[in-house]
């Protein structure tokens, strides 16, 4: 019985190409893997943010979350759609674009935003709301949410995805009657409004929780038949995406306008406005919803720390790698319940700061690459500095001049206050333009030449076609 026909079993190997035989699952799938991870408070916290961190009106702030929304999930959607061709996670893929030792620099950066990063802040928002709805100690809530979050993700892909799609009918209903209910007691014309810098800080903001989904992308499609749609495969990703983030930040900018409760847990400030009732399903859903966030957040971030070349000569490498990670945003959680709202809206820009110039070159070296089979993915004499030198000159200058931080602000929006934060798009921006005239290497083609490699899913590709 081969991996795919078993769904309570430990994912053998990691980061190798997936074997035709492996191969199952259909794009649909990817719908409710990317809605019910963000249905959570986390999503609904940066609406919040929107409105009372940012100073816009709820109007201003539906906009330029939807901006953001709407741009990190359309990035999404096509990386996705490169899994099922070469059946390796989406750092892998990038050893393409950044060379094998070059691609340590954003898989580092990968492997520490989601094994300690994103995983902290989804345990803590899971960590309060199962406090409010049973009054245990907030530790003890923090050390069973973990713990069902590491349980998950050790098991691997098949587990993670059967949980994602129990998940979402559940979290699904839930946060629709409490939309419905937040939406009907909102008050938006009550707001002030804010001006251009709330509005692009904002819209990084969403864009840097939407876009930092996209170094996973390919790890959750990669066992798809390589013969997979990939405008199907790219809408049921992008898609799922861009409606949980949307729909819950704005539900969150709403519930703003409505004012009550001043409790210190955020996630009793938000329920507060809901009847007793669907208050606690709402504090369940959003501690299930950390939960569905984290197995992603721990499983890739194990895939990505693979790619850094680490030997570990376990059958369960993956495994192991992905229960450490664990401990360590468990501790990394713990160390932030005291200050939680305001490191969340520094960790979203600090995550849309590099994020952006490796989708810069990313999307770039797809564009140079189109129609191309096999990629230099295992050679490890394969080099590519193009790659690295463009994420790091877009990191550098838009950081140095455009970042606009409560420890650092840049020169530009120090002088000119209104522009905000567009750290993430002058990276972005950089980075694409270095890439693309930067000399590299030559381009593997599809017919074996040496130094290139074609996985087992590409080769299966170039059969059926």
């Amino acid at each position: 019985m081969t991996y795919g026909e078993k769904l309570v079993k430990v994912e053998p190997g990691g980061i190798e190409p997936v074997a035709p035989a492996d191969k199952h699952g259909r794009p649909r799938q990817l719908f409710w893997t990317w809605t019910s991870p963000n249905l959570e408070f986390a999503t609904i916290f940066l609406g919040v943010l929107a409105v009372s961190a940012f100073g816009l009106s709820f109007w201003q702030a539906a906009a330029a979350l939807t901006l953001g929304n709407l741009l990190g999930a359309i990035a999404h959607g096509v990386l996705s759609a490169r899994g099922p061709v070469h059946g390796v996670p989406q750092m892998v893929l990038g050893r393409a674009a950044f060379g094998y030792w070059g691609n340590v620099l954003p898989a580092t950066l990968m492997s520490v935003m989601a094994g300690a990063g994103w995983f902290a802040v989804n345990s803590v928002s899971g960590a309060f709301a199962l406090n409010s709805l049973t009054g245990l100690p907030v530790l003890l809530c923090l050390i069973v949410v973990v713990g069902l979050q590491i349980l998950i993700a050790f098991f691997g892909h098949n587990l993670v995805q059967a949980f994602e799609r129990y998940a979402f009918p559940v979290l699904a209903v839930v946060f629709t009657i409490t939309a419905v209910v937040i939406f009907a007691k909102a008050q938006p014309t009550q707001s002030t409004g804010g001006n251009l810098g709330g509005f692009l800080l904002a819209a990084s903001a969403a864009f840097g929780y939407t876009a930092g989904w996209n170094p996973y992308a390919a790890d959750y499609t990669r066992y798809l038949p390589a013969n997979t749609s990939r405008r199907a495969v790219g809408w049921s990703a992008g898609s799922g995406l861009f409606l949980a983030t949307t729909v819950l930040m704005l539900v969150g900018a709403a519930s703003v306008t409505i004012g009550g409760s001043t409790s210190n847990n955020p996630t009793t400030v938000f329920t507060s406005h809901l009847p007793g009732w669907l208050a606690a399903l709402t504090l369940l859903c959003i501690a299930l919803g950390a939960v569905a966030a984290n197995v992603l957040n721990v499983y890739s971030a194990a895939l990505a720390f693979l790619t850094l070349g680490v030997k570990l000569p376990l059958a369960w490498r993956r495994a192991v790698v992905a229960a450490g990670f664990g401990v360590v945003g468990f501790i990394l959680a713990w160390l932030g319940l005291s200050d939680a709202g305001h490191a969340y809206e520094s960790f979203l820009l600090v995550i849309a700061y590099w994020v952006g110039p490796w989708l810069g070159v990313t999307l770039v070296d797809m564009h140079i690459r189109r129609g191309q089979q096999q990629l230099p993915l295992s050679d490890t004499s394969y080099r590519n500095w193009a790659g690295p030198v463009a994420m790091l000159a877009g990191m550098i200058v838009s950081i140095g001049l455009f970042a606009n931080q409560s420890r650092y602000v840049g020169p530009v929006p120090e002088a000119v206050p209104w522009i905000g934060d567009i750290t993430f798009l002058v990276g972005f921006a950089i980075a694409a333009v270095i890439y693309a005239v930067w000399p590299k290497p030559a381009m593997p083609s599809d017919h074996g030449k040496p130094g290139t490699d074609a996985t087992p899913a590409a080769q299966q590709a170039q059969e059926t076609t």
